[in-house]
């Protein structure tokens, strides 16, 4: 296990070091296989990250593009991280349908997580208990130090065994669905985006406080993630000295 930060002057310098790193992951993995997978988050910060992929021009006919969590809602909905990504990767950098693999968040939330990781299994060719590999999955935090939709006090943070589940967050009144520890450690590579002063005391905890998921959940995959990797703005940094 390896964990490295880097910071940059805000958060679009952040989110184009970022961007600049995910893509040269793509590049060795298509180097040595036939396509790549890569599993993304929502929120403010990637839609900088978004931006900056589509900005570099890659190739994404070789990449399948999986979401790490998504709030039940349809995929027309504002509130969709799928709908994130449509607008500001996935349409811009012409990506083709065929490789991806939403949440289907309009659906009641169980059979959402269901037909999610039914879609998981399938793709990856699991056998039952298999956990799958992605080659990155990219994360972000917020300011409870809540990663994916893993909140703080979440029972599913133990779990190491499942793939994806059904999660109620009681701080926004919304069901959602995220994939689960075990397969943010199955990760090949992890890589974090954080941006906001908001965020300073979390990414802080995180990096130094006692290892306590339950409080800390980002603490999981930043601790025992294969080669993880953290991309800060300064305000988020702001309290790592």
């Amino acid at each position: 296990m390896s964990v490295h930060w880097y910071t940059s002057p805000d958060a679009k310098t952040a989110a184009e070091a970022c961007a600049h790193h995910i893509l040269s992951l793509l590049d060795t993995a298509l180097s040595g296989q036939d396509y790549a997978t890569l599993a993304v988050s929502g929120g403010s910060t990637p839609k900088l990250l978004f931006q900056q992929l589509v900005a570099a021009r890659f190739g994404w006919n070789r990449v399948h593009l999986f979401w790490v969590d998504e709030r039940c809602v349809p995929p027309t909905d504002s509130l969709s991280n799928y709908k994130l990504a449509e607008d500001n990767l996935i349409l811009p950098a012409r990506m083709p349908h065929r490789q991806v693999h939403r949440v289907y968040g309009e659906a009641m939330p169980d059979i959402a997580a269901q037909r999610y990781i039914e879609e998981v299994r399938n793709f990856f060719a699991l056998e039952p208990g298999e956990l799958p590999h992605f080659d990155i999955v990219h994360l972000g935090m917020g300011p409870d130090a809540h990663t994916a939709s893993l909140f703080p006090g979440e029972p599913l943070i133990d779990d190491r065994e499942h793939i994806a589940a059904a999660v109620y967050v009681e701080k926004f009144s919304q069901w959602r669905v995220t994939l689960l520890p075990g397969v943010l450690l199955a990760a090949k590579h992890t890589v974090f985006l954080v941006a906001g002063q908001d965020k300073a005391q979390a990414v802080r905890s995180v990096f130094h406080e006692e290892y306590e998921p339950k409080r800390y959940p980002a603490q999981v995959a930043s601790h025992h993630g294969r080669k993880v990797t953290w991309f800060l703005d300064q305000a988020a940094a702001g309290l790592m000295d």
